[in-house]
C-alpha cells in the first residue's frame, strides 16, 4: 500500500491514482489493447477480459482456502452472499474436506470411548 501512496503523491492535483498520460481517466479500451493485451501475449496466456483476472484472483483464493470473508472484502462486494453465490463452483472441493475432518473428528472420539 505504501507504494500507492508514494504514487499517489506524484499525481499532484490529480484526483485519480492511475490515469492515462494527459492526466485522465483512464479507458478500457486504451489499457487493454496497448497494456493488457500484449501482457497475454507476452506471457503466452489466452486473450481474456480485464474482468477476467478479478474472477481468477478470486477462485484462487478460495481454493487455497483463504477466508471467503477476506475475499469478499478484496472484491469489495457488500455482502458475503453476493461472493459465495458468485464462486460457489469453488466450493465442492471445500466441502469434501469439511466432511472429512468432521469424519474424522466423529472416528477419534469414536476410538478413544472404545479404548477407555
Amino acid at each position: 500500500m505504501r507504494a500507492v501512496g508514494e504514487h499517489r503523491k506524484l499525481q499532484s492535483d490529480n484526483p485519480w491514482v492511475f490515469c492515462d498520460t494527459n492526466g485522465g481517466l483512464l479507458r478500457r479500451h486504451n489499457v487493454r489493447k496497448r497494456h493488457l493485451k500484449p501482457l497475454l501475449q507476452k506471457a503466452g496466456l489466452p486473450d481474456i477480459r480485464f474482468h477476467d483476472l478479478r474472477h481468477t484472483a478470486a477462485t484462487l483464493l478460495l481454493s487455497e482456502e483463504v477466508h471467503p470473508k477476506i475475499v469478499q472484502e478484496r472484491l469489495g462486494h457488500a455482502q458475503i452472499g453476493i461472493t459465495l453465490d458468485i464462486y460457489s463452483h469453488v466450493l465442492p472441493s471445500m466441502q469434501r474436506e469439511a466432511a472429512d475432518k468432521i469424519g474424522a473428528l466423529f472416528n477419534d472420539n469414536f476410538k478413544n470411548k472404545s479404548s477407555s
